[in-house]
This record gives structure tokens, sequence and C-alpha cells, in this order.
């Protein structure tokens, strides 16, 4: 989520966003008083957040809410950085924002959300009283979410992480391809390429195209097919080559 009181920046920095993958900007508020309504409301995994801004600003916000997600400050000061770190800030980015600049932050911040989340995953893993083989957990602002993989049409590698939809968007997990793949396989799950990891049970079709294949699932989500994999899904899906 955004939040600062020029509109022009928050729509760069959306601009900016929406050429990243894994990314989506759920909202953006224009002071530190709306951003607390916002993040109640949309429960952001980061904040990208303004120093200056009418009534509440952006380091009194974060010093006076613990429970906020994680921040990172984007302003044109560079003299609050100390303050920012202060406050547990992820990275302090001055306008106008780099391109990669912004993407070394958001990589900091997924490592931070996945440290954490895998750090929750060993504790419940450990304690857990039943079959936790289907379960797949998500941590996102301090909540823990369930997801049963059985569910789940694809998880799909991007950059070092594994995505995956559910509940109309994209979750991150921070099981490899390969460590779900050897779980789940008991499941219905087949490696299909070594970025895609499929539900066999959810596909609707394959779609062959000068040597190349596709499979299309029953949620409109298409995965890649690797030509080495392409004899084993044929198979599998009992389908005659040819």
């Amino acid at each position: 989520m955004i939040v600062d009181d020029e509109e022009p920046a928050r729509r760069r920095l959306s601009r900016l966003l929406s050429g990243l993958p894994g990314v989506e900007v759920v909202g953006d508020a224009g002071d530190g008083e709306e951003a607390l309504r916002r993040v109640e409301e949309l429960r952001p995994d980061l904040l990208l957040l303004d120093v200056r801004m009418p009534g509440m600003d952006g380091l009194a916000l974060a010093q006076r809410y613990r429970e906020l997600p994680p921040l990172i400050f984007v302003t044109a000061h560079d003299d609050y950085a100390v303050r920012a770190f202060e406050a547990h800030a992820v990275d302090y980015l001055l306008k106008p924002v780099r391109p990669e600049r912004l993407a070394d932050a958001l990589e900091r911040a997924r490592g931070r959300l996945l440290a954490k989340q895998a750090a929750v995953s060993r504790v419940l893993e450990a304690v857990a009283p039943v079959d936790s083989s289907c379960r797949i957990i998500t941590v996102s602002q301090g909540v823990f979410h369930f997801f049963d993989a059985r569910s789940i049409s694809r998880f799909w590698s991007s950059d070092k992480y594994t995505l995956f939809l559910a509940q109309q968007r994209e979750q991150c997990t921070e099981e490899s391809l390969t460590q779900l793949e050897e779980r789940l396989r008991s499941h219905g799950f087949l490696r299909v390429h070594r970025g895609e990891l499929i539900q066999l049970t959810h596909v609707k079709a394959v779609h062959a195209r000068n040597g190349e294949h596709e499979v299309e699932l029953q949620d409109g989500q298409l995965a890649r097919v690797s030509r080495r994999s392409a004899s084993t899904l044929k198979a599998a899906l009992g389908m005659k080559a040819r």
C-alpha cells in the first residue's frame, strides 16, 4: 500500500510497482490517519510511506503504531534516514525513485516477510496434531493463513519465490517448487516445467502448437510445459502419444 500526500507521486510509484513480478498495489492513502484506516481494511503486506505529510507524518505513524506491516520510506528528504531505520524500516528510498532501487527494497522486504513466515511455519509444523502434508501456510501482517493444497491449481516460481492463487489474489510461500513437488506428489501434483507445478485433477485442456505445450487449468490459469515433461504429462493424463 502506498502512503503519500501527493497524488502524482502515488501514481508514479504505482506505475513502477506494476512492472515488478509478484507485486499488487492494494490501495493508497494521503496521510497518516487515512493510512491507519486503510491498513485495517486492506491488511497489506508492506507499506511504502512518505515522511512529510499533513497531520500525522510517516515517522510519527511508524513510531506510534508498532503493529504496522513492514515499511519502506519513500521521500524527497535525505535527513530522516536514521530515524526511519530506528522505526525498523526495511529501506529508505529517495525521490525520484529508481526502478532498480525499488526492486532491491522489495526484495529485502520479501526476505523479511518470508523469514518470519518460515519461523512460524516451523513452530506450527512441530506442534501440528494432524497430517499436514497438504497444508500451505502464508503469513500476511501477522495473520497466518492456511490453504489446502488440493484446492490449488498451480504453483509457480517467480525470482526466488513460489507463488499461487487463492482467495482471488497471489499468495507467496517460502517453500520451493522442489519441496512442494516432493510433498504434494501423492496428492496429484506434477512438475511440468522447472517453474511450474500443477494439480492434474484441475487440468481443463492441453494446447500443442509447433511442438510446444501449454496446460489450461479449470480456473483459467495457463502453465508452461517443458519439452522434457510433455510425455510425462500426457502419460499422467492418459493421452495417447502423437
